[in-house]
């Protein structure tokens, strides 16, 4: 077994909603302002399958610090120049009271393709979700990882859930957007695979069949990149706050050095029947941190200061040599706050506590999602 430390690289993607900065109405992008983004950030700025989105991309960063520096000057320049057009991004994972058909898809082979392909399953993808990029650099490497951090997903759900809101009503979800994007093909957790062959040769029976065109319409929760020597996270809700985002960047990444660590060591993280896992999946999509997680090895449901308590001691070690150790221990601040799906319900109950009508208390919510995006920059 190797025993090289591969290089734990990061790149987050991130996808916004754009609003009117005033009335907080999606409002599809003009050609100018994904010319103005392009033309200073180029390839790292790009239209996402609606109109009313807009997708960025980190470089490939050697660590947090620098994934902070450049996810910064990214938000700051959408943020800056979508002003100069009336309008402000929100990374929120749903808007909370736009409807979706009302929105147009992109005119863009690879959007006109996936309209065409899954019908009227993909009318409804006003969602938009975070992305996490860490280098692994070997294929078995990112497979055997694969299977083990597929444990912590559903804790990372719960951490980000930022999409209560769908049309206007409250779902009583903290994540409602993985209910729209569940309805996708190829979606959900991830497989177990004996090695990364057999990864290959099963998604290989799709593209030899023409189905598919290669890996990257494969859309698991988490997957080895199609692009990238990198194990891609995928079962976030995008988070308002640049910081928060960070902080779920830094707890993947240390995860990941953690189990590459217990490799060295001829050991491993439990691998749990994907059913297990799923019912932590829900919990996290219904209750946020709410309500807990279940602990497999203790056979409880444990409260997820606590569980947080306990990725921080797994990942201490994995922390301090990433350099993210103030990153990851910042879980605990984003636990105490809420999530981004209970600071949202509590800015619509003040509004309608002062007596304002729910369109107009809604209303208030985005303008809190504007607030809380250009707050770390």
């Amino acid at each position: 077994m190797a025993t090289t430390e591969p290089p734990f690289t990061l790149g987050i993607e991130e996808e916004y909603l754009l609003v009117d900065a005033q009335s907080g109405d999606l409002a599809e992008a003009p050609a100018e302002l994904m010319e103005a983004c392009t033309k200073e950030l180029e390839d790292q700025v790009s239209p996402e399958f609606l109109q009313c989105q807009i997708e960025i991309g980190t470089r490939v960063c050697t660590g947090i610090n620098e994934a902070r520096e450049d996810l910064k000057r990214l938000r700051s320049t959408v943020a800056r120049v979508a002003g100069q057009h009336g309008l402000a991004p929100i990374a929120v994972s749903c808007h909370p009271f736009a409807d979706w058909k009302a929105q147009h898809h992109t005119d863009k082979d690879r959007y006109n393709e996936l309209a065409r392909d899954l019908g009227g399953v993909v009318n409804r993808m006003l969602i938009c979700g975070m992305h996490v990029h860490v280098g692994l650099g070997t294929d078995d490497l990112r497979n055997d990882l694969m299977g083990q951090l597929s444990y912590f997903l559903p804790h990372l759900l719960a951490l980000s859930a930022s999409s209560p809101f769908w049309q206007g009503r409250d779902t009583r979800l903290a994540s409602y957007r993985l209910t729209v994007f569940d309805n996708l093909p190829r979606t959900g957790l991830p497989p177990l695979f004996p090695s990364f062959a057999d990864y290959e040769r099963t998604v290989d029976v799709l593209i030899d069949l023409g189905l598919i065109e290669d890996s990257s319409k494969v859309w698991w929760d988490l997957r080895p990149s199609s692009r990238f020597p990198t194990l891609e996270t995928r079962i976030c809700d995008v988070s308002p706050r640049l910081e928060d985002t960070l902080t779920l960047a830094a707890i993947i990444q240390s995860l990941a050095r953690m189990l590459w660590r217990l490799r060295g060591l001829n050991q491993r993280w439990r691998l749990y029947d994907r059913f297990l896992i799923e019912e932590n999946r829900w919990r996290a999509q219904r209750y946020g941190t709410r309500e807990g997680l279940i602990d497999f090895g203790k056979r409880a449901v444990l409260p997820m200061d606590v569980l947080a308590e306990d990725i921080i001691a797994l990942v201490a070690e994995d922390a301090d040599a990433l350099g993210c150790r103030a990153e990851v221990e910042a879980v605990r601040g984003m636990i105490a706050r809420g999530t981004s799906a209970e600071r949202q319900r509590t800015v619509l109950a003040e509004a309608q506590d002062a007596g304002k009508p729910t369109e107009e208390a809604l209303r208030d919510v985005v303008r809190h999602l504007i607030k809380e995006f250009h707050a770390d920059l």
